[in-house]
């Protein structure tokens, strides 16, 4: 297990202790484009309930996007500030930590006025402000690695060894980050499977994933239902949830703590075996052979 730099993290009033305890963040698309539920919660009301449900699942954290990473016409800022601001605010209360996922400072810095608690920019820091914004709360932001301008393609992506160069995006802007202010303690990074990677590159980086997490910040993967399970396992979109769940234990097993998964309840609950099986948890309760 990876030795983390100050695990206990608090936001929004509970501590997440990252040296044993693993986060589950659910994805809230409010875009009508988005790869897996192609805008099955674009209408504001479907995103507050798909939330409000996932919570009901057991989700730790849930992660509200507005404009997806991959290439297509830009969102205009204003729009995906509407997208994104009333979500924040309807989930006020609910007790879940909540993350907004963008790369334009703008709306990560009306998305921190209507009280997220994180920002999760997979661009790695792309928008040069975002530092300062993030920097001026007391927010945790998500480093992401990937290569290309937002909304843009990056056609057949080339690494000499594709480990090695991320670890060094990720440790350039941790740097970044720290210069602008924002502690390591309000950081999370995020190797960005499949951004600007093909498949070998994604199972490159969850088989060596320890070596990402060795870094010392809490490790966040998005693997689910992503194209390199569907291409590993010949399984179209909506058949990808056991070989999302198998890369995501494997990733905790290497160290990941957050896990950024579509399917909550299967997610919450393979998660939180991991965490028993690991010994960071006891059981519910204890009747099998019992006295």
């Amino acid at each position: 297990m990876p030795t983390i730099d100050a695990p206990r993290r608090l936001m929004n009033g509970r501590t997440f202790d990252f040296s044993r305890e693993v986060a589950v963040m659910a994805i809230i698309n409010r875009t009508p484009d988005s790869f897996y539920d192609r805008g099955a919660t674009f209408a504001l009301d479907a995103s507050v309930a798909a939330a409000r449900r996932a919570i009901a699942d057991g989700a730790d954290w849930v992660d509200i996007g507005g404009a997806k990473f991959a290439p297509g016409p830009a969102v205009p800022i204003e729009e995906e500030i509407n997208r994104v601001v009333p979500v924040v605010e309807a989930l006020q209360g609910s007790g879940v930590v909540i993350s907004v996922d963008t790369f334009h400072s703008d709306v990560a810095r009306a998305a921190l006025r209507a009280g997220a608690h994180v920002i999760n920019d997979t661009t790695g820091l792309h928008d040069p402000a975002m530092a300062h914004v993030v920097a001026d709360s007391d927010a945790t932001l998500v480093i992401t690695h990937s290569l290309a301008e937002p909304r843009t393609a990056y056609p057949a992506p080339t690494y000499g060894d594709v480990v090695r160069e991320v670890i060094d995006f990720l440790q350039a802007r941790v740097e970044l980050a720290v210069a602008h202010g924002i502690p390591r303690d309000r950081l999370v990074v995020d190797p960005g499977h499949d951004l600007n990677k093909n498949t070998l590159h994604s199972l490159d980086i969850t088989r060596r994933l320890g070596e990402i997490t060795a870094l010392g910040l809490p490790t966040l993967v998005a693997v689910s239902n992503k194209d390199f399970v569907g291409e590993t396992l010949d399984r179209e979109r909506g058949d990808r949830v056991e070989g999302s769940l198998a890369a995501m234990v494997f990733s905790i097993l290497q160290g990941a703590r957050i896990v950024r998964m579509h399917n909550v309840r299967a997610a919450v609950d393979a998660a939180r075996m991991t965490e028993a099986i690991l010994g960071f948890r006891q059981p519910a309760y204890l009747r099998h052979n019992q006295a």
